[in-house]
């Protein structure tokens, strides 16, 4: 999650740069801390998330280059939470309820969940280049992309492709059809199932525009996009379309891949004369598939958490196998 334009006050922004700056910037740091080091990027983490920052500097060393935009070279500083409280604290405001990292480009700093983390944190390695991505964005565009595309290209550059059973199982969207893209900067920065939803839509919308050139990608568009400083007119240079153009055929596109959700919303005022005589009948198998669906909830929950786990051992056996190499660490505590 980008924290570009998030409402954060003159005390916690001093705040956090006093931690970054005790943290990662040779100082002393906190008591129990250990930061590593290596190539552009730093970590900081506290007491039992060590292991973990020293195999996330691993995999963004060689993962360090984003679809379409150019090598960044800014220095980037990462600090791993211990718990939520701590998170909640380093994050201030930026962080939704609902958010597990978040990037603030103006600082190269990103914040995140460590391995106490709930399963909805996910894989660190896709959390963490999520951030990323939104930092080397910011480097190359500074504040010119608007919140939809930052959010759709972080998305898009992390490979978070799960995110299209989002929209397979959309009633909103079958019923009201798709938003356009000046709705997505709401979706995504509203509430979890609203922010959920704008961000695969807004990462469909970047992977559609990156298939317009094959050969290229992004590339050619962000290199229009920092000349002009606008984004239209990128869009025609690089594929022939206006940003308007494009948004038509993107969300006729949307309606073709998501079929039998098009044909729902085609029904229209017959979709409700439906939903009226359904209801009672759901209502009154709600009560019934009640604990039907609570076991199912609790499936889903036991598997992510499963998989956050696996990713885990995964990612924190790498790092044994392969030592901390050229990495330099510091200890605090």
């Amino acid at each position: 999650m980008n924290a570009a334009t998030a409402k954060r006050d003159v005390a916690h922004l001093a705040m956090l740069m006093a931690l970054v700056a005790g943290s990662l910037g040779g100082q002393a740091a906190p008591a129990g801390t250990e930061v590593v080091e290596a190539g552009r990027f730093s970590f900081a983490a506290v007491h039992g998330d060590a292991g973990l920052a020293r195999a996330l500097l691993a995999y963004a060393q060689a993962s360090d280059t984003f679809p379409g935009l150019p090598r960044p070279r800014s220095r980037v500083r990462v600090l791993i939470a211990p718990d939520d409280k701590r998170f909640r604290e380093w994050a201030g405001g930026a962080a939704p309820e609902w958010g597990v990292a978040v990037a603030f480009p103006g600082e190269m700093l990103v914040v995140m969940h460590g391995r106490s983390a709930s399963a909805r944190a996910g894989n660190p390695r896709v959390t963490l280049r999520h951030e990323l991505a939104h930092l080397c964005l910011h480097e190359a565009l500074g504040p010119l992309p608007p919140p939809w595309f930052d959010e759709g290209y972080a998305s898009f550059a992390a490979r978070e492709w799960s995110r299209d059973q989002v929209l397979e199982s959309s009633l909103v969207i079958a019923l009201m059809g798709t938003p356009r893209f000046a709705a997505l900067d709401t979706l995504v920065s509203g509430g979890a199932v609203r922010a959920e939803r704008g961000y695969a839509l807004a990462q469909r919308a970047v992977a559609d525009l990156a298939a317009l050139d094959p050969e290229r990608g992004l590339s050619g568009f962000f290199a229009y996009w920092a000349q002009s400083r606008r984004m239209d007119t990128a869009m025609r240079q690089a594929y022939g379309l206006t940003l308007d153009g494009f948004e038509d055929v993107w969300r006729k596109n949307i309606r073709r891949r998501y079929g039998s959700l098009a044909i729902v919303a085609d029904v229209g005022f017959a979709s409700l004369v439906l939903f009226l005589v359904v209801a009672p009948l759901w209502i009154a198998r709600r009560r019934r598939d009640r604990r039907r669906l609570a076991a199912l909830v609790a499936a889903d929950e036991l598997q992510a958490r499963r998989e956050r786990a696996e990713a885990l051992a995964a990612l924190l056996g790498e790092a044994e196998q392969n030592g901390e190499g050229g990495t330099q660490s510091r200890k605090n505590g």
